[in-house]
């Protein structure tokens, strides 16, 4: 079990020891320092809130709401939310800062605070160390009894983020609506069984399925959106004669779909479908995390754009896209970063932009996945004792393969002519991932099998 501090939020399993897991100590004392930060000494400071359906999520709620309201903040709740909602809810509540209590993809022990600032964007680095700094130091004051805080509860989101896909330019509900489709919608048990289906229905799909539709965070198989836990929804597709699968994960920023016959579309070729139909609209550049696939970069010069890599973690992918104007970017997990929307991965932006995709191709979504290259990426990792320092495991492989292009910006990236690996200790669990991508499927396995001895050798 762990409490990890890091670019992406306070994270940790429920229960144990303060300081070694996330218990009530460890939620109040990173709330407090958040709010503190936040607040700053203004007259008033609004911090909005929202959760997934995960079992602990009401407990962890009730922790940051009166924390925050101790220290005089006004809290504006959302409830059961998603990720994107929230960092929708910032901008438009003109709030100092938001905070989603979610672990996304991890298992349903976890939760995580995930701290935004007043542009519903994740934190900066510094502001994160500012964070672990206060929390560290204790030196926090809270409100008299006349200055303390309010709370109100706002419903109202839900429809709000479905009227901003439904209305963005890129968005055509007419088309994805004349296509008929019917959907089935794997939810995992939390939130996305509210957001996504009734978003489904505000673009004119009238035939939706929904399994694992009940919010209880008992999440009916591993939450993360990959093929080897997406056999139910496979299966259900076939059996439906469904046009297509979508899932997503427990907070609703990562998107995958399955096709007609219940293969998969592949979660890396979510943001490369998306990019290639807002390209065809919107002439400019792209971004993606370096662990994923460079297709995007093939269909980013297709379309006369140029593509630019960032280290992984969504915060990075977004500085990123504003140093060079990106149009469309985010990361090969899955998530879709569109700008003009706002700066954050969501599934829902991403479900609009896709099905408009999809409804102007005039054959399936199976045929749609051949438009693009078959690259494979094979997605491993190599589970980390505590205390564990990977920078002499990182320089030892990197002095082995020194003949070929090396990439330090975010762990070890390895060029081997077109194929690559790319090496990184995770910003959310205890695990170096080792990913690498080839033409070839054996091939891109066989050099994360090499890499993954490379690492066990040097430790």
């Amino acid at each position: 079990m762990s409490l990890i501090k890091s670019i992406s939020g306070i994270r940790g399993t429920i229960g144990g020891q303060p300081g070694d897991n996330l218990t009530p100590i460890d939620i109040v004392k990173f709330s407090a320092a958040f709010g503190s930060i936040i607040a700053n000494g203004k007259s008033e400071t609004r911090i909005v809130i929202g959760r997934d359906g995960r079992i602990s999520g009401n407990m962890v709620n009730q922790l940051v709401v009166n924390t925050l309201t101790g220290l005089g903040i006004h809290v504006v709740d959302l409830g059961l939310s998603t990720t994107p909602t929230v960092e929708l809810a910032v901008k438009m509540e003109n709030a100092d800062g938001g905070i989603i209590l979610t672990a996304s993809h991890n298992p349903k022990e976890w939760n995580a605070l995930k701290l935004l600032n007043r542009e519903g964007e994740f934190i900066s680095a510094e502001t994160g160390a500012e964070v672990l700094q206060l929390a560290d130091s204790g030196d926090i004051t809270f409100a008299s009894v006349d200055k303390l805080g309010t709370v109100t509860e706002d419903e109202s989101y839900l429809q709000k983020h479905i009227d901003a896909v439904v209305n963005y330019p890129l968005v055509d509900r007419e088309a994805i609506a004349a296509r008929g489709f019917r959907v089935v919608v794997d939810a995992v048990n939390s939130t996305g069984a509210i957001y996504v289906p009734a978003l489904l229905k505000a673009l004119g799909v009238e035939e939706v399925i929904v399994l694992n539709e009940t919010v209880n965070g008992r999440f009916a198989h591993n939450p993360e959106p990959l093929p080897e836990h997406l056999t139910q929804l496979s299966n259900e597709v076939v059996k439906q004669k469904a046009h297509l699968g979508i899932a997503v994960d427990p907070d609703v920023d990562r998107l995958a779909f399955v096709c007609e016959d219940g293969s998969m579309f592949g979660e890396e070729y979510t943001l490369v479908a998306v990019a290639d139909y807002v390209l065809s609209q919107r002439k400019g550049n792209t971004v993606s995390n370096m662990s994923s696939t460079r297709a995007l970069k093939d269909v980013t010069l297709k379309h006369g754009g140029e593509y630019f890599p960032s280290a992984v973690g969504e915060v990075n992918v977004v500085t990123k896209m504003k140093q060079h104007n990106a149009v469309i970017g985010g990361e090969g997990n899955g998530g879709i970063i569109v700008p003009d929307f706002h700066y954050g991965r969501d599934a829902l932006i991403g479900i609009g932009l896709f099905l408009t995709h999809l409804a102007g191709h005039k054959n399936g979504i199976k045929s749609l996945r051949s438009r693009y290259p078959d690259y494979f990426i094979s997605k491993n990792k190599i589970e980390l004792a505590k205390g564990v320092d990977v920078t002499p495991i990182f320089e030892k492989i990197r002095t082995k393969y020194k003949s070929h292009p090396v990439n330090t910006e975010d762990g070890l990236k390895i060029e081997f002519d077109n194929d690559w690996v790319h090496l990184r200790t995770s910003n959310t669990e205890p695990i170096i991932r080792i990913y690498s991508e080839s033409s070839f499927e054996t091939t891109a396995n066989n050099i994360a099998l090499r890499l993954m001895q490379d690492i066990k050798e040097f430790s």
